[in-house]
């Protein structure tokens, strides 16, 4: 903020519907950052949204949406940024802006049409009585009243305040061949005030379209949105009562039927059910939940009945965060749309100077300049080459205000990012960096964290090893019996393990631990010692030598192995491991069939390391990694294979890692997601997701520079083309219009791609 500032800080949030193009956000962020005790300032074209930081103590919220409204552009609303998203508030919004828009589009429509139904027997067939007065009584109130009076109130507010938005150049191209077609009534010569209409009604017409295209782009958002409950049913001095979801506090014990949304994020307290979590997740089986376990807002209760403690409201939801993170992503700025921005801070003082040198050019060399427009009226019909030289500079310097509205190049980068972030997060993939997209692209290295990430992060029962004469069975039997009396996370594996197997621990007396070696009970009046086979041999347990080769083959494959004695005697051995997930080979095979070279780091042993990253096909192991190593061990990949590393790990003991890497790629499970410590956050928690990620990434960036060079050559060819008279101003304004909604046309084909876990995208 500015230094005499008192550092009262506050965010805001305003919608401007007008914002509609980089240059339009450039203007709108100039207009704020000229009051005294503004801070950082963050625009969403996407989401008609500016953020702003400022300091209370020296400007309200009014100061604010004045200084907007100065600049030439409405506002819809201003609030404050820590309020949750409002699905209610901001429909409304939208759709009050996409029916005035069509409102305005009518009452320009309807004189136009009867302007052009007119002026086509006027032309070709036979003059119409009095047409001249008609004409510019129709085409008054849709340049100057209700059709145009917002597109001039705009270019007013614009002008006085020394910036230049788009409705300048919509202005320029209508109000003068307007006025200068007045002059029909005193001599004879070409009447432009149909071109006039003509160009305020299809300018009018784009905003239509643009609004509803985006709206179709937006659809992702606004599903989240929408998704919340309205009303939660609370115990309140014993009785359940039903509130609305704003006044729902922490710790409110809310009770949630089956068929019922979950109304916030909280704990089960009581009662058991299935919860149709994909809202969140993106997977469609539903999750048992039962008392302890964490339920996320907005999932379904299929079919107990909870008691659930709320432990999040409103804007500190995992909805309501993944909805900023959503907005946020199509908010980000790419690095590849710089030089957007370049082009579009200037242009329309570019535009205005070459408009200005074609209408001086075709005035002073006119006669030089009409051998073209003979040319050209060889396969135009709209090139007259007979008009005289005051109407074709005219004609010429108005169709390069029209032709020439940067908006396709503003719309490139934030509805490509708009539809590819909605995308994801609809299916658990939340982007949080624009810049992300761009890099990821170059990404050579994937390096993966171990536990958690390609294994469960879980001990689980994997081997029962029984000694001759001894059944599987038994030596279970009395491991589990024993271990069932202690909390280690071997021992509840064990127990786990057990009963999966549907044998049941039976009871155990005068147990003791040896701490990390191992434990010793009674069961039956029968002397049971399971540990390690240091602590058996020093116990004097016979038979030991006949497991050894057993105990090395398990080791040798990274299980933690014990083993179990019954009155001085071996009898077998318990194996279990932290158990590699299902979609975890299909998922590296997936980062393999995009040309990665995959790196594991883990804190675990050499051996064990090795052999996950056997079984799983990793490229390269590194063991026995601290976590405060691995943001070394990041760097020195970065400086060996050149800043292209991308991190996938928990997203919490990983955070240091994953922003050290070039792209940090958070996996993770429902609300427990650290969603601040990467690019990307994997919210299903399956490695598959990474595969996903890449290829919806990858997309994305391909759309982006699809738009962007389309938007780029539009205009580079289209300017030079009007300037010389090959092109009608009233065809310009539709091709304007036209290269807008393909690009948000475009960006819509990602809404194709389909994205199959682990086997990358395929067109639907």
């Amino acid at each position: 903020m500015n230094k005499d500032a008192n550092h009262a800080s506050a965010l805001a949030r305003l919608i401007v519907p007008g914002m509609g193009s980089d240059h339009c956000a450039g203007i709108v962020k100039t207009s704020l950052k000229r009051l005294n005790g503004m801070g950082e300032i963050s625009t969403n074209i996407a989401a008609h949204r500016v953020e702003a930081a400022y300091d209370s103590s020296l400007l309200s919220l009014a100061d604010l949406r004045s200084a907007v409204e100065n600049a030439g552009y409405d506002v819809a609303q201003v609030s404050s940024a820590e309020d949750a998203p409002n699905a209610a508030k901001d429909a409304d919004i939208e759709g009050a802006y996409l029916s005035q828009a069509l409102k305005r589009l009518w009452i320009a429509g309807v004189p136009t049409t009867l302007i052009m139904l007119l002026m086509i027997p006027h032309m070709f067939w036979q003059p119409v009585p009095g047409y001249l007065l008609i004409v510019a009584l129709l085409a008054f109130p849709v340049v100057f009243l209700f059709g145009g009076a917002a597109t001039h109130k705009s270019t007013w507010r614009s002008l006085t305040n020394r910036t230049f938005n788009m409705d300048v150049l919509i202005s320029l191209g209508s109000v003068p061949p307007y006025l200068i077609g007045l002059a029909g009534f005193f001599m004879d010569m070409t009447s432009f005030m149909e071109m006039a209409a003509t160009i305020m009604t299809f300018h009018l017409l784009g905003r239509y379209l643009e609004a509803k295209a985006k709206g179709r782009a937006s659809q992702a958002i606004r599903k989240l949105l929408t998704l919340g409950a309205k009303t939660a049913r609370v115990e309140r001095d014993g009785e359940e009562i039903e509130v609305p979801i704003e006044q729902l506090q922490p710790g409110d014990i809310m009770v949630v039927r089956p068929g019922d949304k979950v109304p916030t994020d909280g704990e089960v307290v009581e009662g058991e059910s299935h919860l149709d979590e994909s809202i969140a997740t993106g997977e469609s089986v539903p999750v048992f939940k039962t008392q302890g376990d964490t339920v996320i807002g907005a999932t379904i209760n299929k079919e107990g009945r909870l008691r659930v403690k709320a432990t999040k409201v409103g804007g500190d939801t995992f909805l309501s965060q993944v909805i900023k993170l959503v907005e946020q992503a199509q908010g980000s700025r790419v690095p590849i749309q710089e030089f957007a921005d370049r082009m579009t801070g200037r242009f329309v003082p570019i535009v205005m100077l070459i408009s200005l040198g074609s209408l001086a050019a075709w005035l002073i060399a006119g006669d030089s300049l009409r051998p073209i427009l003979v040319w050209g009226a060889g396969f135009l019909p709209w090139v007259d080459p007979t008009a005289t030289t005051p109407a074709l500079a005219l004609i010429a310097a108005i169709a390069v205000l029209v032709i020439a509205c940067p908006c396709a190049l503003g719309l490139a980068t934030p509805t490509a990012l708009m539809v590819g972030s909605g995308i994801g997060a609809e299916r658990g993939i939340l982007i949080r960096s624009g810049e992300a997209i761009q890099t990821i692209k170059d990404i050579k290295v994937i390096v993966l964290d171990k536990t958690g990430t390609i294994t469960r992060g879980k001990p689980k029962l994997t081997e029962v090893v029984a000694a001759e004469g001894i059944t599987d069975e038994q030596v279970l039997q009395w491991a589990a019996t024993v271990e069932n009396a202690s909390e280690h996370p071997i021992a509840r594996a064990i127990v786990e393990g057990a009963s999966e197997r549907n044998l049941r621990p039976g009871a155990v007396t005068e147990f003791r631990s040896t701490g990390a070696r191992g434990v010793y009970g009674k069961v039956d009046d029968a002397s049971v010692l399971i540990g390690n086979r240091q602590l058996l041999a020093e116990e004097g347990v016979s038979g030991l030598e006949a497991l050894d080769e057993n105990l090395d083959d398990l080791e040798g494959r990274g299980r933690t192995a014990v083993l179990v004695a019954v009155d001085g005697q071996a009898c077998g051995i318990v194996a279990v491991a932290d158990t590699i997930k299902e979609e975890s080979i299909a998922a590296i095979r997936g980062i393999h069939e995009l040309g990665l070279h995959v790196v594991m780091i883990t804190g675990d042993n050499e051996r064990a390391a090795r052999a996950v990253a056997k079984e799983v096909g990793i490229d390269e192991v590194q063991a026995g990694v601290l976590p405060e190593g691995k943001v070394n061990a990041i760097r020195e990949l970065q400086k060996k294979h050149g800043n292209v590393v991308a991190m996938v790990g928990d997203g919490i003991n990983d955070a240091p890692a994953l922003k050290q890497a070039n792209v940090g790629i958070a996996i993770g499970a429902g609300a427990d997601v650290a969603i601040e410590a990467a690019d990307i956050t994997l919210v299903r928690g399956e490695l598959t997701g990474v595969v996903d990620a890449m290829y919806l990434s990858r997309a994305t960036f391909s759309k982006i520079v699809q738009n962007l060079i389309w938007a780029s050559a539009y205009n580079v060819a289209a300017i030079p083309i009007a300037a010389v008279g090959l092109l009608h101003p009233m065809i310009g304004v539709v091709a304007m219009t036209a290269s807008s909604l393909s690009v948000i046309g475009n960006s819509l084909l990602l809404k194709r791609v389909k994205l199959n876990a682990g086997n990358g995208a395929e067109k639907q």
